[in-house]
């Protein structure tokens, strides 16, 4: 079975291991052309890149694989490379770009895809970010056979897990990413052996996750303690909840629903000590948030107590989105 990999970050490049330590021969790999990052945006190559390039596996970066797009000519030259690449299937994980109709018919048995989230629940960027902030207390992985829509292909293989409460979107990433690795390699097996069955998606359910912003992660403390927390951990590595304080802007990393309510305004500081934690007044009072790790400009997560000792915050000084 040979298996052309299209794929970017680590969620991907998991995948993309797991499928070389099974034996599979993956003549090609795809992903995002390189891009600047960090401080000083030196250009990074992505992690399904360097482990590509780490085995050996010939790379290919086109910044668009549509006939009829910004790109046609880039687009064209990919088509070919794929037509004359030998293999039988393409897995798809955490890609970046749209398949269209023209690459996924290239494929002997089609393109499979590995993604994060129980579907139909979640289609879309950004299914793990959005269970755990809509609260969801399951998630899972589906291989799926792609298709033109959206994340709507019928499905070849289903897998839940527990959403923990004390879950982050950087646990929960790990977790899934192993799991993926796990399934495609079985999928694959199973697809070199017999025709995989494959069960068309129900219209029930159906729900979208839209990519993730900069913007949201502003935390309003007009919203419940609950709904706060969940913001937190949804958006833990990544873009990271945070709340302005006397002009200065400061990262929430990890916080908990504590007991009791507030006669305090939304936002309000009701205590800050070692032993406390952060307590801020949410929806008018109702619920309280114990915030338990933060992050100053420029300084490091430190535990509350910890943070305190360099950033001395007193009752009645009042956070803001």
């Amino acid at each position: 079975m040979r298996v052309i990999f299209a794929g970017t970050p680590e969620f991907a490049a998991t995948a993309l291991k797991a499928i070389i330590d099974a034996g599979f021969d993956v003549p090609l790999v795809l992903t995002q052309p390189d891009r600047p990052a960090g401080r000083g945006m030196q250009m990074h190559a992505s992690a399904v890149k360097q482990l590509a390039l780490a085995h050996q596996i010939p790379v290919a970066q086109p910044v668009s694989l549509r006939l009829d797009g910004k790109y046609p000519e880039v687009a064209q030259d990919a088509h070919e490379l794929l037509r004359n690449t030998t293999h039988d299937v393409m897995v798809v994980a955490a890609y970046g770009l749209i398949l269209p109709l023209t690459c996924l018919s290239i494929p002997r048995l089609g393109c499979i895809n590995i993604h994060g989230s129980l579907l139909p629940r979640w289609r879309g960027a950004a299914p793990i970010h959005r269970a755990i902030e809509a609260g969801d207390t399951e998630t899972g992985i589906t291989i799926m056979q792609m298709e033109e829509g959206l994340d709507t292909g019928p499905m070849l293989m289903r897998r839940a897990v527990p959403i923990r409460t004390s879950d982050t979107t950087a646990s929960l990433h790990d977790q899934l990413a192993t799991l993926g690795g796990e399934m495609i390699v079985e999928t694959l097996r199973q697809l070199a052996a017999a025709p995989l069955m494959a069960t068309i998606q129900p219209e029930d359910g159906v729900c979208y996750a839209a990519k993730i912003s900069k913007e949201e992660a502003a935390i309003n403390f007009e919203a419940s303690a609950l709904e706060i927390d969940r913001k937190i951990r949804a958006f833990n590595p990544f873009p990271a909840a945070h709340a302005n304080i006397d002009g200065t802007t400061i990262k929430f990393w990890r916080a908990e629903v504590a007991n009791g309510d507030s006669k305090s305004p939304s936002g309000s500081l009701i205590e800050a000590s070692g032993q406390q934690g952060v307590l801020i007044s949410c929806e008018g009072g109702k619920s309280v948030l114990r915030v338990l790790e933060l992050q100053k400009p420029g300084g490091k997560r430190l535990p509350a107590q910890e943070f305190l000792q360099g950033f001395p915050l007193k009752a009645g000084q009042v956070f803001h989105s």
